[in-house]
């Protein structure tokens, strides 16, 4: 039987797309080589990056830069993130292909990223690091688009739980690399420059395995009329993801929470700041093994308490950081509960988003929710680092507990009005509920 979700609005897809969605749902072969490829360069994309995110705290301290300058740089680099996610949607949304601005997507963040190993002051940073968020950015919507475009909707747990998987170990071998050449004694410096390597790969990888099914040009002619009618229920959820964002800091600063738990600073051996490196490593180990469970189970039961879950968890995490930012085993089990929630988060607001939004629209809503959550981490990542660098991190993480607390009461009314079938799984495609 054919899936609803690969139902448009108006117009229709070419009937070998619907038909080949539907053999995968009944055969259960998910799996394919767009997902592989997906999973693939997000696993090298991450790998790259993280790799400089791991070190970027440490090299802006030995650079005589400290957390002011850490949120500045990443609270910037997320506004403009915001933009080109927003722009990524909109560009989807009217392109017939979608696979070349992905792949330069991957091109731009991995030449950008490797660049910032050139300049040591704040404001050539901050163009570098926000060149690259940009270039992640704008490609986001529309590779979430293709994967969503590859499964039935049946799946779309599992397949963003896989590909968070993949996000996260990347996030983790980067960092265990970054430690490894940190311990052995190599300039941070060199290390940035290095990411280029896994960040080519998943350009490549990309382009070489991914494919997309191309709707017929009157979809995308008719799909112009669409743009207001994104389901009620997506706005009030989108409601909830940006209040949640907005105590959603990068997770950058628990770098630099380690490294001065274990009282570090810019003289200490390399053994002490890759120890720090190690605990974010630690973190994206936790999301990695958390994301596909998350995500297999959300496939089970209603996605939004999935997703409330994971968010309590967050609130939870902050204001652990609020009462034990200074301690060492403080700051060890809110890394813990932030790997998981991370993992949830990220996972299962993809998939309850896809969920919520008919085929036509999904790339326009993927990135309006990529903007959402950006402008929100982009707000807390420079009130973080406003408040930690006047000496208040019971200020800086007790306002982002209270602003996660508020995106978890906005998002337990929404559970309320879900009922025993999946959010959405009964509504009508593309109607306003």
């Amino acid at each position: 039987m054919k899936d609803s979700s690969d139902l448009p609005v108006s117009g229709s897809v070419p009937a070998s797309a619907s038909a080949a969605a539907s053999e995968s749902a009944k055969s259960g072969k998910w799996l394919n080589a767009t997902v592989i490829g997906i999973v693939t360069a997000t696993f090298f994309s991450d790998f790259s990056h993280e790799m400089c995110t791991a070190v970027l705290p440490l090299y802006l301290m030995q650079a005589g830069l400290g957390p002011a300058s850490l949120g500045l740089i990443e609270g910037v680099a997320d506004f403009l993130v915001s933009l080109s996610k927003l722009g990524g949607g909109v560009l989807g949304h009217y392109v017939a292909r979608k696979r070349p601005w992905v792949a330069s997507g991957y091109l731009v963040t991995a030449v950008a990223t490797a660049a910032m190993g050139l300049v040591r002051n704040t404001w050539s940073l901050l163009l570098l690091r926000s060149v690259a968020w940009i270039g992640r950015g704008y490609r986001s919507p529309m590779r979430d688009y293709l994967l969503s475009d590859a499964v039935d909707r049946q799946y779309y747990g599992r397949a963003y739980g896989l590909e968070r998987a993949g996000d996260m170990l990347g996030a983790v071998a980067g960092p265990c690399v970054a430690a490894i050449f940190v311990l052995a004694g190599m300039s941070f410096q060199s290390i940035i420059l290095i990411t280029a390597v896994p960040g080519l790969i998943a350009a490549m990888a990309f382009w070489g395995l991914v494919r997309e099914k191309v709707a017929e040009p009157k979809v995308v002619s008719k799909e112009k009329k669409e743009v207001a009618r994104f389901p009620l229920r997506f706005w009030f959820f989108l409601g909830g993801v940006t209040l949640f964002g907005l105590g959603d800091f990068s997770r950058t600063f628990l770098i630099l929470l380690a490294a001065s738990a274990f009282g570090a600073d810019a003289g200490q051996s390399n053994a002490v700041l890759s120890l720090a490196v190690v605990v974010y490593l630690a973190h994206n180990a936790i999301s990695a093994v958390a994301a596909y469970p998350a995500g297999a189970w959300a496939d089970r039961v209603p996605k939004i308490r999935v997703l409330l879950v994971g968010y309590i968890l967050g609130v939870a995490t902050n204001a652990l950081l609020a009462g034990a930012s200074g301690s060492w085993l403080g700051v060890v089990a809110a890394v813990a509960l932030s790997g998981i929630y991370i993992a949830v988060e990220e996972t299962v607001e993809k998939a309850a988003a896809a969920e919520l939004l008919p085929r036509q629209l999904r790339n326009l809503g993927f990135g309006v929710l990529a903007c959402a959550n950006a402008v929100g981490d982009m707000v807390s990542s420079l009130l973080v680092g406003w408040l930690l660098a006047k000496g208040s991190p019971q200020w800086a993480f007790g306002v982002a507990a209270g602003f996660g607390a508020a995106g978890v009461v906005w998002i337990s009314f929404l559970a309320m009005t879900v009922g025993s079938a999946q959010m959405g799984a009964g509504e009508s495609e593309g109607q306003p509920v």
